[in-house]
């Protein structure tokens, strides 16, 4: 093959699972922190795949994937893709206080300035970021795997529900592939980990509600709409989540919670399963095919539907 993946160390299994062929490289840390990388393999004009989704912790995470950017460009690879399932930064894309910095646009630079060559990403928090890129981005969506999932699991009679405004798009999205109603909640976050939610616009009463969303950390938002959600009648609620980029604190809240009926979510980052409450779905086969149509030079457009989707 004329392409070659390699891992960092934030997610080494999605890798693993991507049976795509891998290089072996050694990241380890000296005792001050620093980032030491090592690839053991000739990669002088091949186009290379770096897997390195940045959860946390993220800036240790980054600063390896920049590490390895450089040293496959000093090794003279022919392309460098960053295959970053998983965006760190992303909340980050606009200046919404005074003196505030853009650090999803940061990071863009750093990514470009280091040598990347394309970017491969799923459901980014903000779709613009996009355009902080001047090198092709390839957007992949986790919207596929959830609506078959969906169709699958749950009976009908159900109902997609926004768990802020930010997610309308998306959960319009979903209700339109699913051919169902949709509502939305209106919040207010009152600190980092903790929100309120406010109100709640559309009929929930005696529908099974699915809430989507791209990521979670603390199940806040979550687990507040979801009370909601039961408060006006719903038989069931579930959340189908791109991200799970779950702290100890979100674990603990969906392992006592008994109003949020499972947490379904993707491997873009390492996620614990936790039977009848938190079930993991692999992106490693879309991830997979998506890797090897560029690297073939073939367009993704095979991998859409007219919407978009895969």
């Amino acid at each position: 093959m004329n392409f070659s993946v390699i891992a960092g160390n934030a997610h080494p299994d999605l890798a693993k699972s991507l049976k795509l062929p891998l290089i072996d490289a050694t990241v380890t840390t000296f005792p001050d922190g620093e980032t030491q990388v090592t690839v053991h393999a000739n990669v002088r004009g091949q186009k290379v795949f770096i897997i390195q989704p940045t959860c946390a912790p993220a800036n240790q995470h980054y600063m390896e994937l920049f590490i390895l950017i450089d040293a496959l460009r000093r090794a003279s690879a022919k392309e460098i893709i960053v295959v970053l399932p998983y965006y760190g930064y992303a909340r980050q894309d606009r200046k919404d206080r005074s003196r505030a910095p853009i650090s999803a646009k940061l990071v863009a630079n750093l990514l470009v300035a280091s040598g990347t060559t394309r970017v491969m990403t799923m459901d980014l928090h903000a779709s613009q970021i996009q355009g902080f890129f001047d090198i092709p981005v390839d957007h992949l969506y986790a919207a596929p795997l959830f609506v078959e999932h969906i169709k699958k699991t749950l009976p009908e009679n159900i109902m997609i529900l926004a768990p802020d405004e930010g997610s309308i798009k998306r959960a319009s999205h979903y209700a339109k592939q699913l051919n169902c109603g949709l509502g939305f909640v209106a919040k207010r976050r009152t600190g980092p980990e903790t929100v309120e939610a406010i109100n709640m616009v559309g009929e929930v009463s005696g529908k099974n509600v699915i809430i989507v969303d791209d990521l979670t950390e603390s199940a806040g938002t979550l687990i507040q709409a979801a009370n909601l959600a039961k408060q006006n009648g719903a038989l069931s609620v579930q959340a189908y989540v791109s991200h799970g980029v779950l702290t100890q604190k979100g674990y603990d809240r969906l392992a006592q919670d008994t109003i949020l009926d499972k947490l379904v979510v993707t491997d873009s980052t390492p996620v614990r399963a936790m039977p009848g409450k938190i079930e993991v779905i692999s992106i490693a086969p879309m991830l997979s095919r998506a890797i090897t149509h560029v690297a073939n030079d073939m367009s993704l457009n095979a991998l859409f539907d007219g919407d978009g989707n895969h």
